[in-house]
């Protein structure tokens, strides 16, 4: 998985006045855990909108005031109005600690079903996994072009070398369905095979 770097310095005062102060400021209040301590320290909030307005996943390189450390976005918390991020937790990650996180489903290939006129149905676009850190990918790829109207692929499907699929096995990751033309189509076509039917037999 693809890492980003961002820095960030020390928080010494902590409480609401503090935190609206330093908002002002653009910078935004966060926190790294699992570690042997708790730091709390402040980002850049655009550079942080960078990270998190984007689908895709990152480990963070972050650096606060000289000291490094590797971790993932745990929680962001939003302001319920503004949608301004109001304060972030990461968890520290350890290379040889299995660690849980979502990441993104991506869909590869046009399947037999959809060109047939059925419609890709993908319920779960991210997904939850748990492996050491340098088993993540960026993504999980699922090829759909053998997937036919009916068919689906379920979360015990899956299978990634060093990752566990977490979620119930026979959730439907992605799916073909009978579009509802079709169905319109079909039902058309057996009404008028009725009438039709119904006809012969009065002469």
């Amino acid at each position: 998985m693809k890492s980003v770097a961002l820095s960030g310095n020390t928080r010494a005062e902590r409480g609401t006045s503090n935190a609206n102060i330093l908002r002002k400021e653009e910078k935004v209040p966060a926190v790294i855990y699992g570690g042997k301590e708790n730091v709390h320290f402040t980002v850049n909030e655009v550079k942080f909108n960078k990270i998190i307005n984007t689908p895709e996943v990152y480990f963070v390189d972050l650096d606060v005031d000289g000291t490094k450390f590797k971790a993932i976005i745990k929680d962001v918390q939003f302001h319920p109005v503004t949608d301004r991020v109001l304060h972030i937790d990461f968890l520290e990650v350890n290379e040889q600690k299995a660690l849980t996180i979502k990441i993104p489903v991506n869909l590869i290939g046009r399947s037999k079903g959809v060109a047939s006129g059925g419609t890709l149905k993908n319920p779960i676009k991210n997904i939850r996994v748990n492996g050491l850190p340098s088993a993540i990918p960026e993504s999980i790829e699922i090829d759909t072009t053998d997937l036919k109207i009916g068919d689906s692929i379920k979360v015990g499907e899956l299978n990634v070398d060093g990752l566990t699929f977490l979620g119930a096995d026979n959730a439907v990751v992605v799916g073909v369905k009978m579009s509802r033309n079709v169905v319109e189509e079909e039902g058309e076509a057996v009404a008028e095979g009725d009438e039709a039917a119904q006809e012969a037999a009065a002469e």
